[in-house]
């Protein structure tokens, strides 16, 4: 199979940290499992996004999470690249026009890991201790738990968040495991969190894979090894976000799992101090998936304050 690119490689778009292009190697070695292509044949090609370059303050100030996609979607419009690779939490709430997910691997673990080399859990901090994050839904979370907690600006890639602890910039920090996992850096969890008590963003742990959506041989490609359970898991999660019209202004939580051909979904709203929460569950057929995150969405969107989303 030769790409639309006239070297005929076929190019994989992804940010440059050492996540980001981990998780595009492993979509490249399962296109290379599934269809005998050569390595050589497939490029990953690190494109620098604008949340990689705001660093000084939260993304909810910076214009949101879809920060973290916007150069690589318009390189993918611009037919510059073939495909591209995210973490599925970081993609937009809407798709530009004519992209679309078009596949995805099986889901890491979606729970959120506790760092910290004060403290064994969130629960046993101490009194007025320093959280950092840049993270709304994980603040909120915490000081639902926690209110007590003083909460700093944590951004940069999960190293860079790291050497921040080890630095003493904040108490503690929270990350996702599936992150830590992929880098070989689980061992830095000092506890990992419920999704119960501390459910995640949509799309936590899914590696996203978006393509153009009149590109049908990169459809037919990807078809070989998308992970059908955790695409429709997504698929009720971001159903649920597009409800609530959610941005890094709202701490939004959504999860879904898919067991049997039978979806269970929790989805969370907060205000960012966690005080208020509200929050529904739905159970049904998972091929209602998108459906059932909607409608949770919508429930949700009713029983909120008005002025909730006004913040």
């Amino acid at each position: 199979m030769q790409s639309s690119a006239a070297s005929g490689v076929l190019r994989i778009g992804t940010r440059g940290s050492r996540l980001a292009l981990k998780q595009a190697q492993l979509v490249r070695e399962a296109l290379v499992a599934a269809h005998g292509l050569a390595p050589s044949a497939i490029e990953l090609v690190a494109i620098r996004t604008s949340g990689d370059q705001i660093q000084d303050r939260p993304l909810a100030e910076a214009g949101g999470k879809g920060l973290f996609a916007k150069e690589i979607e318009q390189a993918l419009l611009d037919r510059a690249i073939d495909l591209a690779v995210h973490s599925a939490k970081d993609l937009p709430t809407v798709l530009p026009p004519g992209l679309v997910v078009a596949a995805t691997l099986a889901r890491e673990d979606p729970r959120d890991a506790f760092i910290s080399h004060k403290a064994k859990s969130l629960r046993e901090l101490a009194a007025g201790s320093v959280l950092g994050t840049g993270s709304l839904r994980r603040q909120a979370l915490a000081k639902r738990l926690r209110p007590d907690l003083q909460i700093v600006n944590f951004r940069g890639n999960v190293e860079t968040r790291l050497r921040k602890l080890d630095a003493g910039e904040a108490d503690a920090t929270l990350l996702a495991l599936a992150g830590l996992n992929r880098l070989g850096l689980a061992s830095a969890a000092t506890a990992v969190l419920s999704v119960e008590e501390f459910p995640p963003a949509v799309g936590q742990g899914v590696i996203g894979i978006e393509a153009r959506a009149d590109n049908a041989p990169i459809h037919e490609l990807l078809a070989e090894f998308n992970d059908a359970d955790t695409m429709t898991a997504l698929g009720a999660e971001r159903a649920f976000l597009a409800e609530l019209d959610g941005s890094c202004r709202t701490p939004i939580a959504g999860h879904a799992v898919v067991t049997g051909g039978a979806l269970r979904f929790h989805g969370m709203i907060l205000p960012p101090d966690g005080r208020k929460a509200h929050e529904t569950r739905r159970a049904g057929d998972a091929r209602d998936a998108e459906a059932l995150g909607a409608d949770a969405g919508r429930e949700l969107k009713r029983r909120a304050p008005a002025d909730f989303f006004a913040r």
